[in-house]
Formats: C-alpha cells, sequence, structure tokens
C-alpha cells in the first residue's frame, strides 16, 4: 500500500517531520514554500496532507489544484489563511490545534499586565541611554488589586489563576461562564458594567465577533475608573484604538499593553509613540514549548487521519467514521441550526443546555449531533467555536449539557429537540429531516411551525391581535424587503403568537429597530444561517 505523502510548507518544529516518519507518513518538509503561492500551487496536487502554520495562504486556487488532498493541519488555533468553504466543498478535513497555546498566551497577558504596572520598557530604555530616572518612574503594586477578565474560556481562566496566585481580586465577564464554574476556579462573576466600574487593571481574552467587535469603546472607557490599565492579548478590534488613545492622553486611562491590533502586520498605528503604551507584534503564542505543542499534536492529528480515517479537532466536520457520515450528515446540519437559532436569541450565560432524540435520530451517534448544536448555541457569541472544540467550550464554562434519548412520541420519524435554560429563561426549538433531506423548523416554544432556514430570517414574539401581520408586512414592504417566506404560529386565539420571516438579503438595524417597536411586538431577533 502507498505511503500517504504530507507536505509542511512553513517552519514546523523537525519534532513534526520526525512524528509524520515514524508514524509511516511520507513527508516533504520545505518551510519556505509557504510564500510562494504559485510554487505552492504547482506542487499541491501530489500530496494528500498539508501541514501549515500562518505563513501558508490555502486559497481557493490553491485548494483547487489539491487533487488528492485529503486533510490540511493548522498548528495553532487560527485557521483565517484556510478557505474553509472551498476545502470542505472538496471533501478536504481542515483541523487545527484549538489549546496548544493557551498557556503562552495568558503568561503574555500577566507579563505584560506586571511591565505596565512597573514600566519597565520606558525606564530600560532611559537607562539604557544613560539617565538614571529612578523618580520619573513610579509604578504601582498588583497586589490587591482587581483585575477584570473579560472572556473566561480557556486562556482567560489560565490568565486569572495566574493573578490569584500573584494575590490579587479577579471578577470575570463572560455570558457563558456558569456561576458554579467561575466559584471553582476562584472568580467572581459579574456584567461587562461592573467589572468596567471595579477593574484597576482588564485582560482581554475574547474571540473578535460581531457582538465582541469594540467591546471597549467609548463608552466602556468612559465607565471605567480613573487610572485604569489595559491588557489585549486576544485579537485586534476588541478595543478602539482611537478612543483608548483620547482615553490615554486625557489620563483618564493610565497605561494600556497591546499584543494584537486592527490591522497586522502593525508597522503603523494611532497607539505607537505614546509614552504609557506597550506593544508587541503578536508574541502571544511565541514561545519555544507552544510551537513544539502545536506542531507535535498536528502532526499526530494528520496521521490519525490518514493512517486510520480518525478526525480529530477538525473545524468543518465532526468526529464520526466514513460509514456514519451519510446518514448523520442531513441530522448534523439541523442541529447545528437548531443551536444557531437559540444561540442567536440567548443574551445571558446558559446554565443548561438538554437535547432530546425522538424516533429513528435516537438510534444514531448522537454525540456527533450533540456536538453540532452545542457548536451551533455556542458560535454567535464565541466566534471561533467548532464541532470539535464546542463540549470542550461548554464544559469549561460550566454549562451542563443533558442528552435524552426516547422512542418516537410525535408525528415525525426523526425529531431533535433543543432545550436551552438561562439565568433568566427556558426555550425550547424542535426541527426534523424530511425525506428530502432538508431539515426543517417544526416548534418554537411549544407553537408549531413548519418553516425551512433561510439565510435571513426576521424572528417576532408577539401578542396575537389583529392589525400586527398586516403592520410588519407593510413595514418591511416600505423599507423595499422582499418576503420570500413568512410563518405563522400562536398558542391560542390572543395569546402568544410568533413570526418567522425570511427575506431576501440581511436585515438591515433601523427596520429591526421599527419592528421592535410595533405596538404587539414582544421581541423581535435578526437571525442568520
Amino acid at each position: 500500500m502507498t505511503k500517504p505523502k504530507v507536505l509542511i510548507s512553513d517552519a514546523l518544529s523537525p519534532a513534526a517531520v520526525q512524528i509524520f516518519r515514524d508514524r509511516g507518513v511520507e513527508v516533504d518538509f520545505e518551510p519556505n514554500l509557504g510564500k510562494d503561492k504559485e510554487k505552492l500551487a504547482e506542487i499541491i496536487g501530489n500530496y494528500d496532507g498539508l501541514a501549515i502554520r500562518s505563513a501558508t495562504k490555502a486559497t481557493a486556487k490553491i485548494i483547487d489544484k489539491a487533487k488528492k488532498l485529503k486533510v490540511i493541519g493548522r498548528a495553532g488555533i487560527g485557521v483565517d489563511n484556510v478557505e474553509i468553504p472551498a476545502a470542505t466543498a472538496k471533501g478536504i478535513i481542515v483541523m487545527n490545534t484549538p489549546f496548544g497555546n493557551s498557556i503562552t498566551t495568558a503568561e503574555h497577558a500577566i507579563t505584560l499586565m506586571l511591565a505596565l504596572a512597573r514600566e519597565i520598557p520606558q525606564a530600560d530604555a532611559s537607562t539604557q541611554a544613560g539617565k538614571w530616572e529612578k523618580n520619573r518612574f513610579m509604578g504601582v503594586e498588583i497586589t490587591g488589586k482587581t483585575l477584570g477578565v473579560i472572556g473566561c474560556g480557556n486562556i482567560g481562566s489560565i490568565a486569572a489563576d495566574r493573578a490569584l496566585g500573584l494575590k490579587m481580586k479577579v471578577v470575570a465577564f463572560d455570558p457563558f461562564l456558569s456561576p458554579e464554574r467561575a466559584k471553582d476556579i476562584g472568580v467572581e462573576k459579574v456584567e461587562l458594567d461592573e467589572l468596567l466600574k471595579r477593574a484597576d487593571f482588564i485582560t482581554l481574552h475574547t474571540p473578535l465577533t460581531e457582538k465582541t467587535r469594540n467591546i471597549i469603546d467609548a463608552a466602556a472607557l468612559a465607565k471605567m475608573k480613573k487610572g485604569v490599565r489595559i491588557v489585549n492579548c486576544a485579537r485586534g478590534g476588541l478595543v478602539d484604538e482611537q478612543a483608548l488613545l483620547d482615553a490615554l492622553n486625557s489620563k483618564h486611562v493610565a497605561g494600556a499593553a497591546f499584543d494584537v491590533f486592527v490591522e497586522e502586520p502593525a508597522t503603523r498605528n494611532v497607539l505607537f509613540g505614546h509614552p504609557n503604551v506597550i506593544c508587541t507584534p503578536h508574541l502571544g503564542a511565541s514561545t519555544t514549548e507552544a510551537q513544539e505543542n502545536v506542531a507535535l499534536q498536528v502532526a499526530e492529528q494528520m496521521s490519525d487521519y490518514l493512517l486510520t480515517g480518525a478526525i480529530s479537532n477538525a473545524v468543518n466536520f465532526p468526529s464520526i467514521t466514513a460509514e456514519e457520515a451519510p446518514k448523520l450528515k442531513p441530522f448534523i446540519e439541523l442541529a447545528e441550526k437548531l443551536g444557531s437559532f437559540a444561540g442567536q436569541l440567548t443574551e445571558s450565560g446558559i446554565l443548561k443546555t438538554q437535547i432530546t432524540y425522538e424516533g429513528h435520530v435516537a438510534e444514531m451517534k448522537i454525540k456527533a449531533i450533540t456536538s453540532a448544536v452545542l457548536s451551533g448555541l455556542l458560535r454567535p457569541m464565541l466566534g471561533e467555536v467548532n464541532v470539535v472544540s464546542a463540549p470542550v467550550v461548554a464544559k469549561e464554562r460550566g454549562m451542563v449539557v443533558d442528552e435524552i434519548v426516547r422512542a418516537a412520541q410525535s408525528d415525525y420519524e426523526s425529531l431533535i429537540t433543543v432545550t436551552v435554560t438561562t439565568e433568566r429563561q427556558e426555550r425550547s426549538v424542535s426541527g426534523t429531516v424530511y425525506h428530502d433531506g432538508k431539515p426543517r423548523l417544526v416548534d418554537i416554544k411549544g407553537i408549531r411551525v413548519d418553516a425551512e432556514f433561510g439565510k435571513s430570517m426576521i424572528y417576532v414574539t408577539n401578542e396575537d391581535k389583529p392589525g400586527f401581520i398586516g403592520s410588519f408586512a407593510s413595514l418591511l414592504g416600505d423599507a423595499k424587503i422582499n418576503i420570500a417566506t413568512f410563518h405563522l404560529g400562536r398558542v391560542k386565539q390572543g395569546g402568544d403568537a410568533i413570526a418567522l420571516v425570511e427575506i431576501d438579503g440581511p436585515v438591515p438595524a433601523d427596520v429591526l429597530a421599527k419592528v421592535q417597536a410595533l405596538p404587539q411586538v414582544k421581541q423581535a431577533k435578526a437571525l442568520a444561517f
């Protein structure tokens, strides 16, 4: 049998090369090839696997040339240099190593916080310039100070643990952090406004999503106590850089330390040159140990897949066998959309998720389907969650996940019901797969519907009163928004009702605001699938 062949086109550890060879995988190590797109496209057709870091861009053009390619392995968490839709369309598994850099990134954040507190870089530059400005650099202690952690997942919880070891108080804002998990790791869970008001230092450890973009803006900065210091080792774009510069200039913010920027490589930035700012060139994952860990991990994962078919840490497919895939695929799509539906409507911390499987689907490999539910549920807030990492992320946040399997108790051959319990409410949504293989919504909060998942939808809960449908439809018509499908349901005449409308194109914010202002409306949300 011919050995599978892997190309390493970035500078991975030599230990990764040895793992491939020891496992019986042929490997070509070309650490500078990733920078040459034309050459990579020319030879990629000879390989079963491609192992990369950030320098290689696995574009649709390169993927199109990859006639034999079965797997792309990214040593690190970010896969923005891989065109995942193009890879998925060709049946190429895309893997990453989501947790290999966690300790290193958390340590870098703590290091920057300490350097910020004592003005280490500025004092070093002054001293090496022959000055002796002992009275100029008056720092602050961190003992007894309050650290605010925004995003308390894998990296954030490690940073919190290190801060507690330094005798700091730690408060955390994370909608997916349960009170039980917060207690276990020794932090106090608070809302964002309270964190901003109390924290002496703030460190960010959240992905960049539409909900977290500019989570620290001018309004948030104004709520912070005078003299606060801010550290960002997560993602550029979480902080409005110009607003931060204004707050630094007014001395409301005492200092900032950034490892990430809106535009990278950051050769110019509004924060550069400010005397109270420390900047590093995205070094969060740059330690010998982290580089070794992710390289070894990706080599093991790719070898497992190429030799045995086992799938680990795939971002575009769950861990299932080739025999199970055809039966599971439509239910995995349904599960992810049901989770996404619930996740896009959830605005407070999730305590528990219950997934009930009825009928034929209950006889399938439900762990993969559950992973798909959690992936859809968590992604609207956390961004980089996938079907493999979702169970780990849910566990880190102390979320209880229950699976219930039972014989069919409805009119459907198979039925999946997702029930989400938050700190404020409980919400259920059910779906099935028809014989045409398309996933359908069949029940929302106990109200029967029959709707496909559209790309762009408006979900409304309202009082069942005459005139609502006309007002709603007229509002969309006046905004020149075309309605593709319109689904209605109610508990009883005059009671609670829902409207689920698929429209052509995204929902403008001003139109959604007008829908929310209709007198019968209790809630209106824009959904995207």
